[in-house]
């Protein structure tokens, strides 16, 4: 039998696999929200853009990028995890059945 003094080999440990994936002050699913909204405003340019013109195809993209921004940093603020906020007041009438 060998000596009491034998050790597993150490490995380092990653700590952050329970945080979020962040890039750019974006969190989790947002990130992909936010480049839904960056290829809505794309296509929306090349949409007004074949129909309109430049300058309505400048404005689609400003406009679905602003809604798209606006949106994120509206919903972030609630937190990565949102749930609904029902306001009121409510009663129970039973709880259990019997």
């Amino acid at each position: 039998m060998k000596g009491s003094d034998e050790r597993y080999p150490d490995y380092p440990l990653f700590k952050g696999l329970q945080r979020p994936l962040e890039f750019m002050g974006m969190q989790g699913r947002y990130i992909y929200w936010a480049a839904g909204s960056a290829g809505g405003a794309i296509a929306g340019f090349i949409v007004a853009y074949c129909l309109a013109g430049f300058v309505a195809g400048l404005a689609a993209l400003a406009v679905i990028l602003s809604a798209g921004i606006s949106l994120i940093i509206l919903k972030q603020r609630k937190g990565l995890h949102t749930k609904k906020n029902r306001k009121g007041v409510y009663v129970y009438a039973h709880s259990k059945k019997i």
